[in-house]
Formats: structure tokens, sequence, C-alpha cells
């Protein structure tokens, strides 16, 4: 074990995020965390590193244990340049290299400096800092990044290319544990491809919080943040599905015997206590009244239990028998509900069509030879490495469909589609003009740009319908949410103007796996077209259609 986790009490404002939350990690071991959106999974690897302390309990880290964990954030190092960043963070880096470059002009024969230059020139040898630029240089190759960048300064790189700068980070740093927060986000194909081939061979321990399936296939244990509590599940994803469901099924029968337990109780107390009123006998009234007590102790004692949370992914909901459907459909989870209309129309018109189709910027093509077309009811898959020009082609698309002028140069073929197309974009960032804004105001906005009017009743219904707390969330800024929180302000945004076309960029980013299920449910049932880019192998077999290849 070089990591122990027990943690009795975390809050976060008012609101407690752990209760009793306790778990090992162990050498070598893979380990992903998963739970629902706000649960605190990132606040845990602060607070497994030691920035974030205000809690009670205790985190034990095995002496000499080295942790080396990825931002989010890089307030502070926007001029840095990359290389430099890099080394930075490696271990030890910064204070053998500062020895090796500042003795040789002062110590002259002072031996205990001599020493100090010679141990400090070994061990930089023994970590392989001397080659670490080169070897950086590769690993930049590999997730066919260009080796230029590492000359750049960070603030030149894109949230996707700083997601791979920190794993290439970790992945050089080699120390005892990885600390890896959503790192397949923004990430494309073959960029995920190399980060799993080296999950799969690391020798350090890793943490990783994902949500990504494809990631979740190659963990040894899944550790999900659920009701303030860590349950550990042994295996991938697979074996987590199944241990879930046995889990779950049990709890919620377990669950719905409490609930009718507390109604016979309910019932019971009523009854002694009008048995004690009728009755005249002193021996009698003091059996009832004791009967009556009982029943009241073990009422209240089941009254305070509080609701677990309920959730079994699609499938395994689909194999329960009758009986523990109704009990799990009555208890389970809440999820976000998705309002899409589900009316299929009898015709198959043609919405948007490209044929030979390349787009470019200058005169120079992203992509070329491009040619699909997209009727009513139908889903094509975009597919193609970042910068192949997915998101150059949507946006052409959405240009064209509003009678707009496009960024992009249209250099070959043609594009189009149907006149006063209604479409709905769910876009991997949030647009800049709805950061300054309260979550309600953004919602106002986000219908009244749609040419609708949302009622303070409707803007409520839809802050519950995608699990906000209209009375909390609704004042915070869209700035200060969560990339959770702002991706299901994402979606009310895609489906506001109920559209006949919606294109979604990386709808999975971000999102839990309750969340990508109901998503997932949503489109199956959609009665329009859908475009969709995706590197989630699961999402794209689950919304299925045609795949289209953008580039190379």
């Amino acid at each position: 074990m070089i990591v122990s986790v027990d943690i009795t009490e975390k809050s976060f404002g008012n609101k407690l995020l752990y209760d009793s939350l306790r778990f090992d990690i162990q050498p070598r071991e893979k380990l992903g965390i998963i739970g629902r959106n706000g649960t605190g999974k990132s606040t845990l690897l602060h607070m497994i590193t030691g920035d974030d302390t205000d809690y009670q309990g205790e985190i034990s880290v095995k002496r000499g244990t080295t942790i080396i964990a990825s931002r989010q954030e890089h307030h502070g190092h926007e001029t840095t340049p990359v290389l430099e960043y890099i080394q930075g963070d490696l271990p030890e880096f910064a204070r053998l290299h500062h020895i090796l470059t500042t003795y040789p002009l002062t110590m002259g024969d002072d031996e205990k400096m001599i020493q100090r230059y010679s141990d400090a020139l070994e061990r930089f040898t023994q970590l392989g800092y001397f080659q670490v630029e080169d070897e950086l240089g590769q690993a930049f190759m590999a997730y066919q990044l260009a080796p230029q960048k590492l000359e750049a300064p960070l603030s030149e790189l894109s949230g996707g290319q700083k997601r791979m700068v920190e794993l290439i980070k970790i992945q050089r740093a080699k120390g005892d544990l990885a600390l890896i927060d959503e790192p397949t986000n923004h990430m494309d194909f073959v960029a995920k491809t190399e980060f799993i081939k080296w999950l799969d061979a690391a020798e350090e321990a890793v943490v990783v919080i994902t949500h990504d399936r494809d990631v979740l296939a190659h963990v040894d244990k899944i550790i999900e943040i659920r009701d303030g509590r860590a349950y550990a599940f042994r295996g991938d994803y697979e074996q987590y599905l199944r241990t879930n469901k046995g889990q779950i099924t049990s709890q919620v029968n377990e669950y719905d015997l409490a609930q009718r337990r507390i109604q016979n109780l309910t019932a019971d107390v009523i009854r002694f206590r009008r048995l004690k009123e009728k009755s005249r006998d002193p021996g009698t009234i003091k059996r009832f009244k004791s009967q009556e007590e009982k029943a009241a102790a073990e009422l209240a004692k089941l009254s305070k239990a509080e609701k677990p949370s309920f959730w079994i992914d699609r499938e395994s909901a689909e194999q329960l028998d009758l009986k523990m459907t109704a009990a799990y459909q009555k208890y389970k989870a809440k999820n976000i509900h998705l309002s899409t209309q589900k009316t299929a129309s009898k015709s198959s018109r043609l919405l948007v069509q490209a044929h030979d189709l390349s787009l470019g910027y200058g005169g120079i093509p992203l992509f070329t030879g491009v040619s699909f077309a997209v009727h009513e009811g139908e889903r094509l898959r975009l597919h193609g490495r970042n910068g192949a020009g997915k998101t150059t082609l949507v946006n052409a698309l959405v240009a064209k469909a509003s009678d707009s002028a496009p960024t992009s140069d249209t250099l070959h073929g043609s594009l189009a589609s149907e006149e006063s197309l209604s479409i709905g974009v769910y876009q991997q960032e949030i647009d800049a003009h709805y950061l300054p804004l309260t979550l309600h105001d953004a919602i106002e906005l986000v219908y009244e740009e749609a040419g609708l009017v949302a009622s303070e009743q409707k803007i409520k219904q839809l802050l519950g319908e995608y699990l906000f707390d209209p009375a909390v969330d609704g004042a915070m800024r869209v700035a200060d949410l969560s990339g959770g929180q702002k991706a299901r302000l994402q979606l009310i945004r895609m489906l506001a103007a109920s559209p006949l076309l919606l294109i979604l960029d990386e709808p999975t980013n971000h999102l839990d796996l309750p969340s990508i299920e109901e998503l997932e449910d949503a489109l199956e049932h959609y009665h329009g077209a859908v475009i969709y880019i995706s590197h989630d192998s699961f999402f794209a077999r689950n919304v299925g259609g045609e795949t289209v290849q953008i580039g190379g």
C-alpha cells in the first residue's frame, strides 16, 4: 500500500461531499474513479496531493512516495515554454539542474560543494535527464504533436494540447503514483490509443478520474464515489457492471423492504395508540404503550436513513425480472431528463448534403473529397484526427443553414442544406458570452436567442430536469460551473428550439455515466437527424449510423 485514504468528513460550503470515505492504493495498481458530477472526484485528487487539507480524517502516504498529478488550470504558467514547464514538474529536476548549472561557477576547491555537484551529476544521469529533451520530442510525435511546440509558451497551446502535455509530463516523470483527471477529454482516437498503451504498461500506480468507458476497460479496480463514500469494485468496466448490478439490486430490495416496514410500523403506532386509549385496565394500557414506544423507536430509526443512490447500466437493467424492475424504477437515482421530439415524420426528406467537398483557409485545404447525405431520422458520424477539419465542417454546415458566411473557404465541391433548417449544436466548449452570466440568466438568453420566451416556471423546470438546484445553482456564474454542469447547459441550449438536426461535438466529455446513457437513449428515440463527432467507441456503437472519414 502506498496511499491510504480515510476521510471522516469533507464539506464544500454547505454541501457534505464525503462521509466515511475509505480506500487504499496499491503499488502499480490502475484505479479508475467514477461518480456523478459534483460528487467531489477532482477534490479528492487535490486532497491526496496535499493541496486541499480542509477535511477531517487522514490520508497516509508511504514515506518516499513520489506523486505526480496533472493540472486542469495553468494560471501563472501562461508564458512558460512547454519544455521548461514539463521539466519544472519532473522529480528533482529543478534542484539538480540548479546545482549543475551554478556550482561550476562558484565551487572552486570547496570539497563539500564538489561532492554535492558530483552527487547531483550522478543522480541527474541516473534519472535520464540528459536525454529528457529528446525523449519529450519523441513523446510529442507519438501523440502527433509538433516537437516545435516544446519551445512555444504554454498559452499558445489548445486545451486538448495542454491535456496531452500533462500526460507526457506524467509519463516522463516516472513517479510512484500518477493522478490524472479526465485525460481523454478532447483527445482523438490516436492519442487515446497511445494513452491506453502507456496505462497498460505503466510501472507506477495510476489513479484516473474518467467516465471514458474505453479507458475504464483497462483498469484493475474502479472506485465509485456515491453518497459520500467510496465503493470499490475489483476488475475493469465490464466486471464493475456485473458487480454493480448485483450490489444495487440487493440494496434496492433491502430499501424496498425497509419502506414496507416503515408503512407497517406507522400503522402499528397508530393502532397501539388507539388500543391504549380505549383500554381501561392499567396492565393492558401499559402493554400497548410499551408496544407503541417500541414501534415508534424502530420507525424513527428507519426514517432517519437516507435513500441511497441507485444506478444500474441500461443493459443490466433490462435483464432484471419484473418485480425488481418495478422496484428499481421506483427508487433509482434521478437522472437528467432530455426533452426530444419522438414523433417520427412520415417523410424522409434530405436535410444536408456534401459532394466531393474540400474546406480550408487561405487556399490550403484541411480535407478533400468528402461526400455524404443526411435525411431526416438518419445518423452520421464524422471521424478523423484532431485538426483534420471536423469542427470546421460543422461550422460550415451551421453557417449554410443560417444563411451566414462561414469562416472557412470552400475550395472544391459543394455543401447544401434544406432552407431554414433548424439546427441544435453541442459544442466542445461553452460559448464565451455565457460565462459572465448566472445560470438562470444564461438559460433565459439561450431561449431568447432561439426566438423563444422562457418563463420563470420554465427555467426552474429546466434546472430541475438537468439536475441543478434552482435555488442555489441558478444564481451561480456559468464561469464557475464544473465541466459537467457546463455540459448540461450545453444540452439545454442544443434542444431549446426543438431542432430537426442535432450536431454534437464530443458530447460525452465531462458527462457522467448515467448522463451519457440518458443522452444515448434520447438520441435513439429522437425523430430528427444527428451528426456527431466522438472518439468514444461505446457512444459511437450505441448511436450508430454511417461513418465519414475526414482527412487521412
